[in-house]
């Protein structure tokens, strides 16, 4: 879940966005806009309703205003991908095996498949509407859609949602350098057990050493490398695990799958309940749609529909390589992060050199993406707390960054993995996020001039509907399986 833009500057002092129809400097009175172009109501979100929408010269509009020349730079389509693809593949990709133990392989396969058509389908919704407004952020969108309370609601989504990532990142980083109580770690494997290998003492002498500079930084291009360098290790790490896959296949290594759920056991069936708000969590990209459309050249909802539809397609079949791959390796034995699995003899030639590989380099990976997920987390919590009005200070930012590491280091030691992480974000904020928000703002605005034909009404309507009832489902699942546990 990350991303690599910036903020473009406004010469308006600030853009406030209502439903009511109030003033508003973005879409109802005329405001300067990068000191050129001047909207008025006429020229604005009502006004292109009656105009018809869809096609036409409404859709070469940007969300923020450029002049009549448009902007001298921006985005080509496939750099587009690149950023939205970077901001769906995180941490999530490492539970997806497990899942896959979770579901079988077929019944794994296609819900991969549809998760990622279905989200797919909320981000066009979004792109659709977010032209109309004219809206800089997921929480505009929603504010002029829904109000500032609905805004509000969905800022906090973020926040959980990135802090919960966060979270998940530094866990991923304990499990693979310190080990577990049934997996060795890359620390005791490499100079034996002692202090060094000390689980929390890990986690804090990374964020101080390696996180906390780069999250210090004010400005996200100053990321653009790692975060480059973040995907081509997320790559090395899928094409290692299948080719070790496909040589232990070659050889008669690894037994025929399961291809569906298993029914067998009480602790089957909870988790069966709990896995589609987890596969949910791994597509959430939506609150860096807006961004990303802005960097556009042609800022069109039509390009951005084709960004969309070739990044679901890049990461579905990384998704569904990464899930059969770990699965077919490990099979039962599967961890909810597959990395700790890397730690023993995998069968084939090189073995160890390739468990480093795979281990120390998504490492790596996660140390390069934390900081780019932190920087919206950060600026999520400044606009909630301050506005968009505050002013600019670097000891503000050091501020929030120092607080922020800390409870996020806090909560990596005291949620035990992260399939417990990932089933509470994943029921909640994951399918408010990517579900439920999106469908609300296409029903809402659909009201104000009937954009939605009838077959879109009813797919938001049912879209709406299923993270209702998926999100009921995995909430009360989760906390049955504590329940359970603890008795």
């Amino acid at each position: 879940m990350n991303t690599n833009y910036s903020a473009l500057p406004l010469t308006s002092p600030s853009i406030e966005l209502q439903s009511n129809g109030t003033k508003s400097s973005a879409a109802t009175n005329g405001v300067v806009l990068n000191g050129h172009a001047k909207i008025s109501k006429q020229d604005s979100f009502l006004g292109e309703l009656e105009d018809g929408g869809g096609g036409g010269e409404h859709d070469e509009l940007p969300l923020i205003g450029d002049g009549p020349a448009g902007p001298p730079e921006g985005s080509s389509v496939p750099a587009a991908v690149f950023n939205l693809a970077t901001s769906i593949i995180g941490a999530g990709i490492m539970a997806l095996p497990a899942t896959m133990k979770v579901l079988g392989v077929a019944v794994g396969l296609v819900a991969i498949l549809v998760m990622g058509v279905l989200s797919e389908i909320t981000v066009e919704l979004l792109v659709r509407f977010s032209a109309h407004c004219r809206a800089l952020s997921y929480g505009e969108v929603v504010h002029r859609a829904l109000g500032r309370s609905a805004s509000i609601v969905a800022q906090m989504c973020v926040i959980i949602n990135n802090a919960g990532v966060l979270v998940v990142y530094l866990i991923i980083i304990g499990d693979v350098m310190s080990g577990s109580l049934k997996h060795i770690g890359v620390m005791d494997q490499l100079i034996g057990h002692g202090e060094w290998d000390n689980r929390k003492l890990l986690i804090l002498v990374v964020l101080v050493i390696f996180l906390a500079p780069l999250c210090a930084l004010e400005k996200i291009d100053s990321l653009s490398l790692s975060s480059a360098a973040s995907v081509a290790l997320a790559v090395v790490f899928v094409v290692v695990s299948c080719i070790i896959a496909l040589i232990k296949i070659a050889e008669g290594k690894i037994s025929m799958p399961r291809m569906g759920p298993d029914f067998s056991s009480r602790a089957a069936m909870l988790d069966l309940l709990v896995v589609i708000p987890i596969m949910t969590n791994a597509y959430i990209c939506h609150f860096n749609v807006q961004p990303i459309y802005n960097e556009l050249k042609e800022k069109t909802p039509q390009n951005m529909y084709k960004v969309g539809r070739i990044s679901t397609v890049l990461c579905v079949v990384v998704y569904a390589l990464t899930a059969l791959s770990g699965y077919l390796l490990f099979g039962d034995d599967t961890e909810s992060d597959v990395l700790t699995n890397f730690d023993k003899d995998l069968g084939i030639r090189f073995s160890s050199v390739l468990n480093y590989i795979v281990r120390i380099g998504y490492v790596i990976h996660l140390v390069l993406v934390f900081p780019v997920v932190h920087f919206s987390l950060r600026q999520t919590v400044d606009l909630l707390i301050f506005g968009e009005l505050a002013t600019p200070s670097r000891k503000k930012t050091l501020t929030l960054t120092v607080l922020l590491l800390a409870l996020i280091y806090l909560g990596s030691t005291m949620i035990p993995n992260i399939w417990m992480a990932f089933k509470f974000t994943g029921a909640t904020t994951g399918l408010a996020l990517g579900f439920m928000f999106p469908a609300l703002v296409a029903l809402r605005l659909d009201k104000e001039g009937n954009r939605l034909g009838h077959g879109e009404r009813l797919l938001s309507l049912g879209l709406l509907g299923l993270s209702i009832v998926v999100s009921v489902i995995g909430v009360v699942g989760n906390v049955y399986t504590l329940k359970s546990k603890s008795e």
